[in-house]
């Protein structure tokens, strides 16, 4: 399996041969395509966008089986409502329901049922799985796309900025669990910016002590369904 080989023809196919096309359709530099293309292996969670993003069969990406695009007659979930991407070094996600969740506290301490597992070759260690809702990380994640996190216990010490959280926020009582990037405040070490993907939403400067929970996304998973 060779993913540098597969993005750099998904480029001349899809976006001939275009960087600029490429990066600006993935929400990425043209340095991180020129990247990709040439000699490093993109992260789990951009490959799985790309797929998800211009239909590409998975198989055919991950596993040299199949045609490129993927076949509109079949669909993404498997007849077991389970996304399976045979590898053996696939990592078995639970998939939480969160629609009657308060925030990110109680997913972690265990109070959401497990309605699904998802596996993905070569995903590292992650803890969980979540439909998210809204529009601030717009066209990069849609409501209704599945993100993959791994949770984060010291919240001072374990953010690598500009990397993309799910975070849980309580300002005044009020719970808000959001997808955001992390960046560095111009407040001081105790604040975050929370920067979206969605240019119609503005960046905020939140305290720390306003974090009630984080966790950094690891990948994301577009289901197209075809009737």
């Amino acid at each position: 399996m060779n993913i540098i080989k597969k993005v750099n023809e998904i480029a001349v196919e899809f976006f001939d041969d275009n960087n600029s096309k490429f990066a600006s359709r993935m929400g990425t530099s043209e340095a991180n395509i020129r990247n990709y293309r040439s000699k490093i292996i993109p992260k789990i969670d951009f490959i799985v966008r790309l797929c998800n993003e211009i239909e590409i069969n998975f198989e055919w990406m991950f596993n040299d089986s199949g045609p490129m695009k993927m076949s509109k007659k079949e669909p993404l979930i498997s007849a077991a409502n389970e996304f399976i991407l045979k590898n053996d070094n696939s990592e078995r996600v639970p998939l939480y329901d969160m629609k009657a969740a308060a925030n990110l506290v109680r997913l972690f301490e265990g109070h959401e049922s497990i309605i699904d597992y998802i596996t993905i070759p070569n995903l590292t260690k992650s803890d969980g799985a979540l439909h998210i809702t809204g529009d601030s990380m717009y066209p990069l994640l849609k409501s209704g796309d599945i993100v993959i996190y791994k949770r984060v216990s010291n919240i001072e010490d374990g953010i690598f900025y500009g990397e993309m959280y799910l975070l849980s926020i309580n300002i005044d009582g009020e719970d808000t669990t959001v997808v955001k990037y992390i960046q560095k405040s111009d407040k001081g070490e105790q604040y975050i910016k929370l920067v979206s993907q969605n240019t119609h939403h503005s960046s905020k400067d939140v305290h720390l002590k306003y974090i009630k929970a984080i966790a950094l996304i690891k990948a994301s998973i577009r289901i197209n369904s075809m009737q």
